[in-house]
C-alpha cells in the first residue's frame, strides 16, 4: 500500500511532458523542473516507454512525448506498472496466500481499502493531473504579482 517514489516521480514526469504536449521534453529538463535525479528518471522512463505511456523522439528536438492522449492515461495504470500489485495484503489477489481468507475479520477491510485505492487512482486521469498543475501554477503567479 505504501507508493514509492518510483511511482510518484513517474506520475510527475508524466505531468511535465504532458504539459510540454505535442513537443518532446528532454529528460534533464524533466529532471530539473521536478527535482528528481536525472539518473533515476532515466529508469523511470525506461519503464514508462516499455508499458507505453511515453516515447522517444530522437533528434535535436528529441526528448520524450506522451504516447497516449492524457486523458486516456489513468493515475491506477502508471502506479501499477510503475509498482506492480496495489493490494494491501497478499490475500487479496492471491487467496491461495493465506489459510484465513473467509474466516478473517480484517478480510473485507483490506478488499474496501483496496478497492476505495483502484476507484480513487482509476478515476483520476493524466489529463486532471495537468489541469490541476496548470491551477498551481496559476495560483502561484496571481501571489507572485504586485499589489495594485
Amino acid at each position: 500500500m505504501w507508493v514509492s517514489t518510483k511511482a510518484q516521480y513517474g506520475l510527475r514526469a508524466l505531468v511535465e511532458i504532458g504539459l510540454k504536449a505535442p513537443e518532446a521534453v528532454p529528460l534533464k529538463e524533466v529532471a530539473e523542473a521536478q527535482g528528481i535525479s536525472q539518473h533515476y528518471l532515466e529508469q523511470i522512463a525506461a519503464q514508462l516507454r516499455r508499458s507505453g505511456f511515453i516515447r522517444s523522439v530522437r533528434g535535436a528536438r528529441g526528448g520524450y512525448r506522451l504516447a497516449r492522449p492524457p486523458e486516456r492515461v489513468t493515475a491506477l495504470e502508471v502506479v501499477e506498472a510503475l509498482e506492480g500489485s496495489l493490494a494491501p495484503v497478499s490475500c487479496i489477489e492471491d487467496p491461495e496466500s493465506c489459510a484465513k481468507v473467509g474466516q478473517c475479520s480484517t478480510e473485507l477491510l483490506w478488499k474496501r481499502v483496496d478497492l476505495a485505492m483502484r476507484q480513487v487512482l482509476g478515476s483520476t486521469t493524466l489529463k486532471d493531473l495537468i489541469e490541476e498543475r496548470k491551477l498551481i501554477e496559476a495560483k502561484r503567479l496571481i501571489q507572485l504579482q504586485p499589489a495594485g
